[in-house]
């Protein structure tokens, strides 16, 4: 009988991916990550609750279960990439590091030091193995798809990972929850950052990147709002900014355009504009999950999470990776990670957006 360690998180992703696991007749263990120790603005520590929803399920599907912490790693490998990238005026994904830092990293080397087999996720995705190899494939659940976070994980790692919600759509893993009796079937999907959870953001990154007050600009150079730090805002953005009534403009919304860190100011437009359109981005640290491409390409890619899929060439020029857009595409942000797929759905991999044109 294989052992598989399924990463359990207190959610109902989990907690029905380690119950079909069970039922597919592997050895199931459950192992609980404790990534972030500080409680929220309320005095309130997820984590804890958390914790006693992985004991009910466990105890109810009939598996043992334990705990590591990795506060640690994830400060110094996620958390402190995280507030860099910020400091340089990007925008961070914390996801996907989270991921290839700690979840099939030192989760995954600890499982595998247990005598484990495979680590298990409730990941919306789907493994598939053909002439030796691993491949990385869109789940059935195209809504919940996940395959975009997961989008620097070697074929190492990917060799080491069941995804056992790969052909289950998200109503029917409720509906097995629900059948279950498992605390977690009503659950509320996580949300916010990777295990920090949902904060009123601004004041969670005061606490580390002190608040710069800066000009708010239009595109002509005309002051027309106060900023609370350059590093808070991202591309695309429109709440927040607290602009209005500005003589000569009309009412409509205001988004934010660029970012200049150095000078310190915030530069916007009313409306949409050209300013916030990209014909093309620049990618860097590329992680080829397939075997690595060097000529020219087509395919598809996504800038964020959520987006559809867009068409895209992918062209080599002096040893860097440029993406030119079928289509202009809107508020592409340096920072995030630009993911490429194959038409039938594969994940080739991905990189960071570093410049955009």
């Amino acid at each position: 009988m294989k052992t598989v360690v399924v990463g359990l998180s207190g959610g109902v992703d989990s907690s029905v991916a380690a119950y079909l696991l069970k039922k597919q007749g592997y050895n199931v263990i459950g192992l609980f990550m404790l990534n972030w120790e500080e409680t929220d603005e309320n005095g309130f520590c997820t984590a804890e609750t958390d914790f006693e929803d992985v004991k009910r399920v466990a105890n109810k599907i009939g598996i043992p279960y334990y705990t590591v912490n990795y506060a640690k790693e994830y400060q110094e490998r996620v958390f402190s990439y995280f507030l860099e990238e910020y400091k340089k005026g990007y925008t961070p994904n914390p996801d996907v590091m989270c991921n290839k830092e700690i979840k099939f990293g030192p989760f995954l080397e600890y499982a595998m030091s247990l005598g484990a087999d495979y680590i298990a996720t409730g990941h919306y995705c789907k493994r598939v193995d053909k002439d030796g190899k691993v491949y990385l494939y869109k789940a059935k659940d195209q809504n919940k798809d996940q395959t975009y976070f997961l989008n620097q994980l070697s074929n190492e790692q990917l060799s080491k990972v069941l995804f056992p919600l790969a052909d289950i759509e998200k109503p029917e893993v409720r509906k097995i929850a629900t059948e279950l009796g498992l605390i977690t079937a009503e659950k509320k999907d996580s949300t916010g950052i990777c295990f920090i959870g949902e904060r009123n953001f601004r004041n969670f990154l005061k606490n580390y990147l002190p608040a710069k007050k800066g000009v708010i600009k239009d595109l002509e150079g005309r002051v027309v709002g106060e900023h609370d730090g350059v590093m808070y805002y991202t591309i695309g953005q429109r709440q927040g900014l607290n602009i209005g009534g500005v003589n000569g403009y009309s009412s409509s919304r205001w988004f934010v355009v660029k970012k200049d860190v150095t000078n310190n100011t915030l530069y916007v437009n009313c409306g949409d504009c050209d300013e916030l359109y990209s014909k093309g981005c620049l990618v860097e640290d590329f992680n080829w999950i397939t075997d690595k491409m060097t000529e020219d390409f087509t395919c598809n890619v996504k800038l964020r999470y959520r987006q559809p899929d867009q068409k895209t060439k992918v062209v080599f020029k002096n040893g860097e990776m440029h993406l030119e857009f079928n289509e202009k595409q809107r508020a592409v942000t340096p920072g995030q990670f630009a993911v490429l797929y194959a038409e039938d759905g594969m994940c080739l991999g991905g990189g960071r957006i570093k410049e955009i044109y």
